[in-house]
């Protein structure tokens, strides 16, 4: 037998569905329970930190009272540190070490002279600022060492390759002066080249 379910009535006891849209609904006390959980965290981390500064206060020495350190019987004062002895300034000169002719004795060592000094004189350092095919690119050179305060010196020489022209520096007696200078010409991005010989 077939049952029309759209004519059914429900029962006066029955309980209906809830709608849709009041399951959305929200209760008017859910914002102050939520409100209400933060309150007590943070209640509670302000009191456990309150708790802990009474705790290291607590734990921290007392101060002295002026009051009781009067009334106090006088303490002995501090023990005065000893200053050091030094007795060897007057014991070691006393004092005389007896040494025996025997197998152990070591024999002093020989006197070692000195080598003698170099007569020749060392070779003087010449610094080359550049080579230059052109005479007046050597010019060129040469003025803006002497800008430098430098004293440059120009030489010519012919090689298979043709005339050349040597911008050099020096003679500097001391290693310190030639590198003074080389110094000076590695900062204005002149590249040298070191030269020892007897002269230009």
């Amino acid at each position: 037998m077939a049952q029309d379910f759209a004519k059914r009535k429900s029962a006066p006891g029955a309980r209906k569905a809830p709608a849709r849209g009041a399951q959305a609904q929200r209760h008017p006390g859910d914002g102050q329970r939520r409100g209400n959980g933060v309150r007590v965290y943070f209640a509670g981390v302000l009191t456990g930190a309150f708790l802990s500064l009474l705790g290291y206060l607590a734990l921290l020495p007392k101060p002295p009272d002026p009051a009781l350190e009067g009334a106090a019987p006088a303490t002995p004062q501090e023990a005065e540190i000893p200053k050091p002895r030094f007795d060897f300034y007057t014991m070691l000169p006393a004092q005389k070490i007896e040494v025996g002719e025997g197998p152990d004795q070591v024999e002093p060592a020989a006197v070692v002279s000195k080598p003698p000094a170099p007569t020749a004189a060392p070779e003087p350092y010449y610094l080359q600022a550049g080579s230059f095919r052109n005479r007046d690119d050597a010019e060129r050179r040469r003025a803006e060492l002497l800008l430098l305060g430098l004293d440059p010196k120009i030489e010519g020489a012919s090689s298979d390759n043709g005339q050349w022209f040597r911008v050099y520096l020096g003679p500097f007696d001391t290693h310190d002066a030639m590198t003074k200078a080389r110094g000076l010409l590695a900062n204005q991005n002149i590249e040298t080249v070191l030269l020892k010989r007897s002269g230009p």
